[in-house]
């Protein structure tokens, strides 16, 4: 199983240290253990950024970089995490503890967890600056408020930060730009996934319900080591009008399309992917003549992903694109120029047209920079994720289109030579989907 080196997550730390700047603290908490009900714990995974800085994936941990008064003195990175207890992983598992947060995960220092107040009090002195991640844990929010009024009155011989700082702005553009050993983590994660959704197109029959043939999708997850990037959305006739419908729990009938959007995690890098077939293999005319439309603004919209292009280019030319086929189906009367203008198509099309993909399926990163969406950079990753969606009682179209839902979503990674798709091994038009359920 690929992982990243420790040298990867060490130059995300140079890279943060000279960030913040000289005299400066940052402070990153992972995630707390989340109860699922009574005594039974959700499965544990670690908060993205502070893995992301770290490598470090157990609970009760916190990180922390620490710069002096010049450049020549570096910096520090400590790392609080729980003490090794052997009856305790017994019951719940190996703990690296302080030796293997020292030499296993590279700290310059290691402390346990329960002396974090002590020596936060001391690392905080002769700092000018504190940054950490402002509104993200409230309780943690707390302890760091506490911790500070308790530095001005303790440290009366030494300045403690005048300044705090959201350390989100500085991690998440960190993490925006990723790395080539990054995108090859995503690309394994993408090839697991299309793997998934090719055994999905294979394995439907009619009577099927949806919840088995998520059962297809995640034996597939499982077996090439990854958990689902987010909840499966496996969405039968009129249930894919449903943007996020999880129940997963009806039958799939004859005639009708299954919108499938689900994907894996590797490694912490997620992908994201949507496929809409029909159940039994065949499309309907109607089916087929909305399906081309999706496809053809979706196939668009990723050419539109280019370094320099605005983020919202690919949303713009999609947009464009499925009006005109709407209109050109009957299913809207007007002028292109005006149901744009107007958003008078979000009646059928809701939502964007993508988002950023990394370590979280809707990943960190502005869209906007000054108020001005901003343009798009080698080493992004974006879904491209157009849909058409109409309602069961929408008795404002022709019957033959009620209760159609439609998306086609692939990853793509911005490049010099214009956009990747990571997810192309899945296929995707009318004639390709058709052949391979054929053959099933």
């Amino acid at each position: 199983m690929k992982k990243l080196a420790q040298i990867h997550f060490a130059h995300r730390r140079d890279q943060l240290a000279a960030e913040i700047g000289l005299r400066s603290i940052a402070i990153i908490a992972t995630n707390p253990v989340m109860m699922r009900n009574n005594d039974a714990d959700y499965k544990y995974r670690a908060d993205s950024s502070f893995f992301y800085l770290t490598g470090f994936a157990e609970p009760e941990a916190v990180a922390v970089i620490e710069t002096f008064d010049t450049e020549e003195e570096g910096y520090c990175y400590s790392l609080f995490c729980r003490e090794r207890n052997r009856e305790m992983e017994i019951w719940n598992g190996f703990r690296a503890g302080l030796d293997g947060a020292l030499n296993d995960y590279e700290a310059d220092e290691a402390y346990v967890i329960d002396q974090l107040d002590e020596k936060i009090l001391e690392k905080l002195l002769n700092k000018d600056q504190l940054f950490y991640r402002i509104g993200h844990q409230a309780e943690f929010d707390t302890q760091m408020t506490a911790l500070l009024k308790k530095a001005e009155t303790t440290h009366r011989h030494g300045s403690v930060p005048t300044q705090i700082i959201q350390l989100n702005h500085i991690v998440n553009e960190m993490r925006l730009h990723k790395t080539s050993e990054e995108i090859e983590l995503m690309q394994i994660a993408s090839d697991i996934s299309a793997q998934a959704h090719t055994c999905a197109m294979k394995s439907v029959k009619v009577g099927m319900m949806e919840y088995a043939l998520e059962a297809e999708l995640n034996y597939i997850f499982g077996k090439n080591g990854c958990v689902p990037s987010y909840n499966s959305i496996v969405g039968g006739g009129e249930n894919a009008c449903i943007l996020h419908y999880v129940e997963n729990d009806k039958e799939l009938k004859d005639g009708d399309l299954v919108l499938i959007d689900a994907a894996c995690e590797y490694q912490f890098y997620a992908s994201d992917i949507t496929r809409t077939f029909p159940v039994n293999g065949k499309f309907s005319e109607a089916q087929k003549a909305l399906y081309n439309v999706v496809l053809q603004a979706q196939i668009a919209a990723i050419d539109a992903v280019q370094v320099g292009h605005s983020y919202q280019e690919p949303h713009h030319v999609a947009v464009k694109i499925l009006v005109q086929g709407l209109l050109d189906l009957g299913i809207m009367q007007g002028q292109l120029e005006e149901i744009i203008e107007t958003e008078r198509y979000r009646q059928f099309y809701m939502h964007g047209t993508g988002h950023w993909l990394g370590m979280d399926v809707h990943d960190v990163g502005s869209y906007r920079i000054d108020g001005k969406w901003r343009t798009y950079a080698e080493g992004m990753v974006v879904t491209i994720e157009p849909g058409l969606y109409i309602a069961p009682d929408d008795d404002t179209v022709d019957k033959q289109w009620r209760g159609i839902g439609i998306r086609i979503e692939d990853d793509i990674v911005v490049m010099k030579n214009g956009p990747h798709v990571l997810t192309s091994a899945v296929v995707k038009t009318v004639e390709e989907i058709e052949a391979l359920m054929m053959i099933s």
